[in-house]
Order: C-alpha cells, then structure tokens, then sequence
C-alpha cells in the first residue's frame, strides 16, 4: 500500500518548480504517492514542463499563498485555502498520511498546531534536528520552536527524541544527555538542573546526564536535549561547516602548494565530510507532538531537499511516529 504524502506546492524560495521537481523524484520511488497542494493552474503550468510519468502525483487546489516572511497568525486566521491549511486538513481528515511543506516554518507549526492538535501529555511541539557525527546521526531537541522552556518541556522533548530514534533511526535504547555547561551533575543554570532531576528520575529514559557542545558531533548520546535557543545556535553553527570548511581547506592547501592531484583527493575525501553536513540529505525537521505526521524543510531547497523532505515525512507515515508518542505518553501520565 502506498504511502500518500501532501506536499505544499508553493512553499520555498523556488516553488513551485523545485517542489515540482522534488514531487516527480519522490513520487517515482515504489510506495509513494504525492499530492501537491497548491494554486492548480500554476501548480499544473510546473508539471507541464515534464514528459515524466505522473500517475503517482495529484493536484489539490488552494489558491491562497502563505509568504515566507508571513506572520503565522495572520496566515491562520485570514488563508482559510491556503496550501499549509488545506494540506493540513487533508491530513487531519485521513485522505493523506504525512504532510511535508519548505515554507513558512512559523505558518507550518500554527496551522498544523491549530488543524490537527497536539498529543495529549506534549504542551510543547517540538522541530527536531539530525546532526551528522563520528557514528551517525544524533537527534536534537529543540532547535528553534521553544527559545524559553520549562524543565517539564525539556524532559518531554526526551521522550519524543528517545521515540524518533528508536523508530526511525532504529536505536534499540537510546541514550539521552542534556546539553550543558559542563558534565558533573549541578551544572548550569536553573532550567538545566530541574531538568537533570526530570530526566534521572525517568526510568522509561536511557538518561546518561549532562553532555557538553564538543561532544554532539562525538556521538556521546543519541538524543541531546536542550531548548530552541540553544538548539538553533548549535544548528545554524553546523550548518555553516558545509560552507566554511571548503574555503579553509582550499586556503590551506594553496598555502601548502599542494598538487593537482592531492588537492583532488582532498576535495573527495572533503566531500564525503561535507555531504554530512548538508541539509539536503537530511530530508527536512519532523514536528513532533502534534497529532499527524508533519516535516518542514529548509526555505531554501532544491529539488534534491525537497525529494528527501518527502521520503523522510513519507517514513514517519509508515512508522506511526505520533502513535508511539502518544502510547509513550499515555503510558508516563498513567504510571
């Protein structure tokens, strides 16, 4: 059976053409399907411009356009037919399984908050972050959606980390540290320490303690909890590497008078490292806490992001991520 995914035709600084694009890789995959939400005429003046097979892709009408720069709660209240509403309701209403936009992130989260409703035990959805390390990747909570949190929130925010990696990364038990200023217990400030006491006291949790910002790319847990403030500086600094690092190196190697040759063999083995790196194989941010499979990708995407944002929301579907959450959950208010 097919997975069906919503995409938003329009959202993103080159939609509709890399959506389009995107949609068509995505949709040729064995078991997927998309539907691209969008203004239908220039939704279906993008799919023109190919000769590829479209059977797996339809067009749902929604001619109200969310602009990037929008405030999300003038899209929620004023863009009824927007392509973030109408593809949140599609989904909210069972004709989709996953919902996947690279548009207005705060648009994304108040439409989809508002639509489909949070997972009763969550207060706070949650944009979660994929980190390459020396042993795959390391799920990130928050990394932009909560800049002031609660202790309560952080400790939620490992749950549905520990849920994710053991479902979609396929670790067995996950290991979760909280990011610190420094690894001996009583560090930090008055949010981090409540939250150490939440986490110990978890037995549900693999909690290994506090872990510091040098040891994210080491792999030292598989889940690092910390709030959005935090999370989207440490973000944003690993995004940088995959422009940063190749102009260090390339100064490097000219100091170095390297050869044609070496530095060829540099540029191969930097861009293996670089590609780590690389929001475009990440395949988007899952929404977590919210009663639906939602991804939101970066507002800069190609089409290779966008096909990788799709396949990522369409084995969230497969995987019932808000169902184990909302188990996970239900279980922790009962005990």
């Amino acid at each position: 059976m097919s997975i069906r995914v919503a995409v938003d035709a329009v959202g993103g600084d080159d939609a509709p053409d890399v959506v389009v694009d995107g949609s068509i890789a995505a949709a040729a995959r064995e078991g997927v399907e998309v539907v691209l939400v969008g203004p239908k005429l220039t939704v279906e003046r993008s799919l023109a411009r190919h000769a590829d097979d479209l059977s797996a892709i339809t067009v749902v009408d929604a001619p109200d356009v969310i602009g990037m720069t929008e405030s999300p709660s003038s899209a929620l209240r004023k863009k009824q037919r927007s392509s973030l509403h109408v593809g949140a309701t599609l989904l909210s209403t069972g004709k989709v399984d996953a919902f996947a936009s690279a548009g207005n992130t705060g648009a994304v989260m108040a439409i989809g908050y508002h639509v489909l409703g949070r997972i009763e035990g969550i207060s706070r959805p949650s944009v979660m972050g994929l980190f390459p390390s020396v042993k795959g990747s390391v799920v990130v909570l928050d990394v932009g959606t909560n800049v002031d949190c609660k202790p309560e929130h952080l400790h939620q925010f490992a749950v549905m980390g520990a849920t994710y990696a053991k479902l979609i990364l396929g670790v067995e038990k996950p290991s979760v540290g909280l990011l610190n200023v420094g690894e001996e217990p009583g560090k930090g400030n008055a949010l981090t320490k409540e939250a150490f006491s939440l986490l110990g006291g978890d037995a549900s949790l693999n909690f290994i303690g506090n872990i510091e910002g040098r040891d994210v790319l080491s792999h030292a847990a598989d889940v690092v909890v910390c709030d959005g403030f935090v999370g989207n500086v440490i973000l944003k600094l690993g995004e940088s590497v995959a422009s940063a690092l190749p102009r260090m190196i390339q100064a490097e190697m000219a100091r170095l008078q390297l050869d044609e040759s070496s530095q060829q063999v540099v540029g191969r083995v930097l861009g293996g490292v670089k590609q780590n790196f690389d929001y475009e194989q990440r395949g988007g941010a899952p929404l977590l806490g919210i009663k639906g499979n939602v991804v939101i990708g970066h507002g800069g995407s190609t089409a290779v992001a966008i096909e990788n944002m799709i396949l990522s929301a369409a084995r969230l579907a497969q995987q019932d991520v808000p169902g184990a959450l909302a188990n996970a959950f239900a279980e922790a208010q009962s005990a």
